[in-house]
């Protein structure tokens, strides 16, 4: 298919999620508008062939109920919530199980977090395990100390939590890639695994549908997003899934392939004022190559 071609077909794509999802989100957003909106167009959440979710960092300047009112009118189920809208680190367990009901009773799954920081402090780190217990939380996605590893493998087993290691590309003095996060960890408890950023995967240099496939057993979470920075960039030049470099097609092949089970999240950083619009779009691409793949 010559070049122009797919082009035309992704800003078809993207066409078709606008119009579906973001129209109401033009304006500023306020939340008596926008929970209209969410009831009048959030149904049921539509079958996919892999789990969609949004990362609250994408709406991170949102009240949490403007943030939960925007995922149902996308209709997607899962969420992970930014610190944001949910202090994992410092907030009381009954403000954070209040959290987990709120999201429950809209009909959404914690699935997951922003990155929670775990230091080698049994205290703090205790404390992040009961707050994320007591909200209902999948999957932590944290960044631990390395020095923390088995305090936190620990916790896991105490628990029964599973965790995610989020990797942050070239800056990351500690989990720049998969790689580095697999080797810190492969030897402790399955239920440590890895959050999979593909923009910073990428930005780093490494195949992200390599590291999907080698990593696949224990790849618990993914954020997914697009960018325009070059591998090796140290600052990020976010953008909506599909107008980017990534090979978002391909990414998508290899969690099918592989039989992924997690929450692929979108973590939508290019707008924090009004990212309603963008964050539609990059959803409704994903949907339009889930569609077409066979």
């Amino acid at each position: 298919m010559p070049q122009s071609a797919r082009l035309t077909r992704r800003e078809a794509l993207r066409t078709a999620a606008l119009g579906a999802f973001s129209l109401p989100f033009l304006g500023s957003i306020g939340h008596a508008a926008v929970a209209a909106t969410a009831g009048a167009a959030a149904t049921a959440p539509r079958p996919e062939r892999l789990r969609l979710g949004v990362a609250s960092y994408s709406l991170r300047n949102l009240s949490l109920d403007d943030a939960i009112a925007s995922v149902k009118t996308l209709r997607v189920a899962n969420i992970a919530l930014f610190k944001n809208h949910c202090a994992w680190e410092t907030a009381s367990v009954e403000e954070c199980r209040a959290v987990g009901a709120k999201l429950k009773a809209a009909g959404l799954a914690l699935t997951g977090s922003g990155v929670v920081n775990l230091p080698n402090d049994e205290a703090k780190c205790r404390k992040a395990f009961e707050n994320v217990k007591a909200a209902g939380m999948t999957t932590m996605v944290c960044k631990p100390e390395l020095a923390a590893l088995p305090l936190v493998e620990k916790l896991v087993r105490e628990f029964d939590q599973k965790l995610a290691i989020h990797n942050h590309g070239p800056e990351d003095k500690i989990y720049p890639t998969p790689e580095v996060a697999w080797n810190a960890i492969k030897s402790l408890d399955a239920r440590i695994g890895l959050c999979i950023d593909v923009g910073h995967t990428a930005r780093f240099g490494d195949d992200v549908v390599t590291s999907i496939k080698k990593y696949a057993a224990r790849l618990h979470d993914v954020h997914m997003k697009d960018s325009m920075a070059i591998p090796g960039a140290m600052k990020d030049v976010p953008i909506e899934v599909g107008a980017g470099r990534l090979d978002i097609r391909g990414m998508l092949r290899a969690l099918i392939d592989v039989n992924y089970q997690g929450v692929v999240a979108f973590e939508y950083e290019k707008t924090a004022g009004n990212p309603v619009t963008g964050l539609a779009e990059s959803v409704g691409y994903v949907r339009g190559l889930l569609a077409g793949l066979s």
